[in-house]
C-alpha cells in the first residue's frame, strides 16, 4: 500500500521556519489553498486549508522563493496525530509531510505581466 498525496494550491500565508524540538532539523509549516473541482448547492466552488509540513532545504527553498499568494505544487504522505486539548479531550489532526515542492507561479510575476 502507498499513503501518498499531491496538491496545487495557493499559499494562505507567509513561511516561518523554526528548529525542530528532535534536534536542529529545519521545520516550516505551510497552509495551502486548495480548491475543490466541484461546485457547491450555493453555484461556487469551495475552498479546503490543508497544513503541511516541510523539513530542512524543502523548507528552506520554499521560504526563499515564495511568499503570501503562491501557487505551488506538493507531494507528500499523509500523518494523523493526536493533539490533548485538555485532561479529558483529544483532537486528530491530519496534515501533509511534504517531501517535494514545485514552485508553479509567483503572485508578483502575474502582477508584472
Amino acid at each position: 500500500m502507498l499513503n501518498q498525496v499531491v496538491l496545487v494550491g495557493r499559499l494562505s500565508r507567509d513561511i516561518t521556519i523554526n528548529k525542530s524540538n528532535a534536534g536542529n532539523n529545519k521545520v516550516a509549516t505551510i497552509c495551502l489553498a486548495v480548491p475543490r473541482s466541484f461546485k457547491n448547492s450555493d453555484g461556487s466552488y469551495d475552498t479546503d486549508f490543508i497544513e503541511c509540513i516541510l523539513f530542512d532545504t524543502v523548507a528552506i527553498n520554499t521560504k526563499e522563493y515564495c511568499k503570501k499568494g503562491d501557487i505551488v505544487g506538493v507531494k507528500g504522505r499523509l500523518q494523523t496525530r493526536k493533539v490533548e486539548l485538555d485532561s479529558e479531550k483529544t483532537k486528530q489532526i491530519v496534515e501533509v509531510i511534504a517531501e517535494k515542492v514545485t514552485f508553479l507561479s509567483s503572485k508578483r510575476q502575474e502582477e508584472t505581466e
